[in-house]
């Protein structure tokens, strides 16, 4: 017996004991994660939302509250995200994509969560896609990790959201080879070979996504 299992009995009333502080600890890191997640009930009411989760849903654009349950932002999505749920209900995961026909869109995880009670009704965490590789909280981090000038961080910003060199410079009203130059800075002080490379790095950050409890650093 390793001896993760042998003190399992004893991990759990540990954990029992002390149930209220981890749950309003796990609250808190919810919150402070840059994806949105809703924990609700099979048939889409909402039982919990986090508060990147709240934004999406306070805009309305795709995902929105009703009498206290979710729903699309059109009837046909609606019924997309109920076979969703409905999937989650019983047991199995799925993914959902809504969209807008100006061009909005919303990826939906829906994941069965265990550890109901028998006969309770089935509990389903909803996990939202991002709306870009990295948050800005996570961009000011890696930005000073690494001693990134002011400039270069606002061209890693506009880089990682798909834009090419010339466009950037469009953007900035700066010369392409400005840009090139601090890209080429970005790859020196990151070790990274190549753009590709640097976006596929701050990509994999950790998804923190709130700044109101504690300053950058």
């Amino acid at each position: 017996m390793n001896e993760l299992a042998a003190t399992g009995e004893a991990g759990a009333g540990y954990l029992g004991a002390s149930a209220d502080r981890v749950g309003g600890a796990l609250t808190v890191l919810m919150d402070e994660l840059a994806h949105g997640v809703v924990v609700a009930s099979a048939d889409g009411r909402v039982l919990h939302a986090n508060q990147a989760a709240r934004q999406v849903l306070s805009r309305r654009q795709l995902l929105s509250v009703h009498e206290g349950h979710l729903q699309a932002h059109d009837p046909k999505q609606s019924r997309m995200l109920l076979q969703a749920l409905a999937k989650g209900g019983a047991g199995r995961r799925s993914m959902v994509s809504l969209r807008t026909p100006d061009g909005w869109a919303l990826s939906i995880a829906v994941v069965p969560l265990r550890g109901e009670s028998p006969g309770q009704a089935a509990t389903l965490g909803l996990f939202l896609s991002r709306a870009s590789v990295c948050d800005t909280l996570m961009l000011c981090f890696f930005a000073r990790a690494y001693g990134l000038t002011n400039s270069e961080e606002q061209v890693l910003a506009i880089l990682c959201q798909g834009y090419s060199a010339p466009e950037i410079a469009t953007q900035l009203n700066v010369a392409v080879s400005t840009v090139r130059s601090h890209v080429r800075s970005l790859c020196a002080k990151t070790q990274c070979n190549g753009v590709r490379a640097l976006v596929g790095r701050v990509a994999v950050l950790p998804p923190l996504g709130s700044s109101l409890h504690h300053p950058v650093h």
